[in-house]
């Protein structure tokens, strides 16, 4: 899957090079700006279940809670999304969560 992030390698950000994600149900949102997530969780869940991946973590980061609010918003109504909670200490805590997909 292709999509366009800041990385911090300086061509990439001038020109928004698309970057290859692997799609193995972990999403590091750290290089991505918040008006991206939308769209890049709703390409990346599609992207899981094509590969029969459901349960996927998602790493937004503690910081000051923003941008873990605003998965949790999209998450609460992704249709294919059946369950969510925060990540267990050892897995990210707070700073990510794990999501659990419909298996239809």
């Amino acid at each position: 899957m292709k999509i366009k992030n800041r990385e911090s390698n300086c061509l990439r950000r001038l020109f928004l090079e698309p970057i290859e994600i692997p799609i193995n149900g972990v999403l590091d949102l750290h290089t991505f700006h918040p008006k991206e997530v939308k769209g890049l969780l709703d390409e990346y869940i599609s992207a899981c279940i094509e590969k029969k991946i459901f349960s996927l973590r998602i790493i937004h980061g503690k910081g000051m809670g923003v941008l873990k609010k605003r998965v949790g918003g999209i998450l609460k109504k992704h249709t294919q999304v059946e369950s969510f909670k925060d990540a267990p200490i050892d897995a990210g805590g707070w700073g990510a969560t794990l999501v659990q997909l419909k298996m239809e």
